[in-house]
């Protein structure tokens, strides 16, 4: 019986993070340098149902039924089964394996239960379709965030640039010019479900003044998505700079966030800001041509890594 295989890259979010989750429209993109991968072989000689789930880079070597219900691992094998309407499957290894940085803004628990979700869909006969794909991904973004967007498990899953609006249907566009990205890690990793939940909770105290900049930050999405289909880069690296501003606002950057968002400017940068969660984890800046130095200002300024993409 072949293996089942499955794959998912890593993403950024360009606008609209936070404001995503109350309503706003956001952009993001895949990020295809990096990935999560699944692999789906028989477990032979154990009875039905048996599932090991390995993934080194975790520590995690157990049974599903060994694991906690919440644990994103076996999270996401529980929701493929149940999109399945499968209960005993055959006896299986599921190992899963990420060059996606964790707690990095690049979406590495939600490409992980996308790469599981399609490497034991297919092993078991029924390939799931990307919208239960995404789905099932939404379910542990839940564990994962608290109260996520859905704009991780949505661009992962469908791999190509989109406009998200929460509850709405998905809207993907063409882009004018490539978009050529760094991205500078910190190396201080940001739990998203922290920042998303402080921010809730500042919004509960204050919603009048969060609500004015969730809108804010909505208008700038709007306004990108209009310059992106233009191949307006430098009104997109202005708009960047805007973002950024507001998530300051938010309370979600950090000084070493800050730090890079300035280096990454004075070194020619069209615009730069933070990307997903925030008070750690990433920053991305849109080069204005050759990447190599502005990566180099990145390193220089503290970034624990720096990766480029062009998005096209």
């Amino acid at each position: 019986m072949p293996a089942g295989t499955g794959a998912a890259p890593g993403k950024v979010i360009l606008f609209g993070e936070h404001a995503a989750v109350y309503g706003q429209p956001a952009i993001a993109v895949p990020v295809q340098q990096v990935a999560a991968r699944a692999l789906v072989r028989p477990l032979f000689n154990a009875p039905s149902g048996r599932i090991r789930i390995q993934a080194p880079e975790v520590g995690v070597d157990a049974d599903l039924d060994q694991l906690d219900p919440q644990h994103p691992l076996a999270a996401a094998v529980r929701f493929t089964l149940e999109a399945m309407g499968v209960q005993h499957p055959l006896a299986v290894t599921i190992k899963v394996s990420s060059t996606i940085p964790v707690a990095a803004g690049l979406g590495s628990g939600a490409a992980v239960s996308v790469a599981i979700a399609r490497a034991l869909s297919g092993f078991l006969g029924h390939p799931l379709a990307d919208e239960r794909v995404s789905a099932v991904a939404f379910e542990v973004e839940k564990i994962h965030h608290g109260t996520p967007s859905g704009i991780d498990n949505t661009v992962i899953t469908y791999n190509r640039p989109v406009y998200f609006i929460k509850g709405q249907p998905l809207q993907t566009f063409a882009l004018g010019a490539p978009l050529n990205l760094v991205i500078a890690d910190t190396g201080i990793p940001s739990p998203t479900k922290v920042t998303v939940g402080d921010v809730r909770s500042a919004w509960q105290a204050e919603p009048a003044r969060y609500e004015a900049l969730f809108a804010e930050i909505g208008t700038i999405a709007k306004a990108a998505r209009r310059a992106l289909e233009r191949g307006e880069l430098a009104e997109l690296g202005q708009l960047m700079d805007q973002n950024h501003a507001l998530l300051q606002q938010l309370d979600v950057s950090s000084p070493e966030l800050d730090g890079l968002v300035a280096s990454a400017r004075a070194a020619g940068a069209l615009g730069a800001k933070l990307s997903g969660g925030g008070r750690g984890g990433n920053m991305l800046a849109l080069a204005a041509g050759d990447p190599a130095p502005l990566e180099a200002a990145l390193r220089a300024a503290g970034a624990s890594s720096t990766l480029h993409t062009v998005v096209a």
